[in-house]
């Protein structure tokens, strides 16, 4: 039983799985989304909001980390300068995964894992208008008249 296991393994060793998310959450802050299966981006999710919360913080310990992780120095100047701040006022989400079909060539299921825009979760939950009961309506004609 897998209790307490978190994390996928995709089929990789830990230094591939390691250098694959080093990769995918290079690839995102530059492009600012990628096109992957749905277990890779559902796994990228966590690797992307911690490096956006490092980003968050500002500090030069945080840009060190950030460095250490993406490997990038125009990536890390990116995150700290564009995206993180589109975020101060967000506590997590800051990413989404949209599903998007199959692959042609395995017919694995694909998605799109993009940054959320800044203002989306800023505002309240939209809640849902109740639709009115509805009447019910005599019969206009009598069965017996009917027939």
């Amino acid at each position: 039983m897998r209790h307490l296991k978190h994390g996928r393994k995709l089929s990789r060793t830990s230094s591939h799985r390691k250098a694959l998310f080093r990769n995918l959450v290079l690839s995102l802050i530059r492009h600012g989304r990628v096109r992957t299966t749905d277990a890779k981006a559902k796994e990228l999710r966590g690797h992307a909001d911690r490096i956006v919360t490092l980003g968050k913080r500002g500090d030069l310990a945080a840009r060190r980390r950030a460095y250490a992780l993406i490997g990038s120095h125009q990536a890390v100047k990116k995150l700290f300068d564009e995206i993180a701040p589109q975020f101060k006022d967000r506590a997590g989400g800051y990413t989404r995964v949209v599903k998007i079909g199959t692959r042609r060539g395995d017919a694995a299921p694909t998605s799109v894992i993009e940054f959320t825009s800044a203002g989306e979760g800023a505002q309240a939950p939209k809640r849902r208008r109740k639709k009115p009961a509805r009447k019910e309506q005599a019969p206009s004609e009598p069965q017996a008249a009917r027939a």
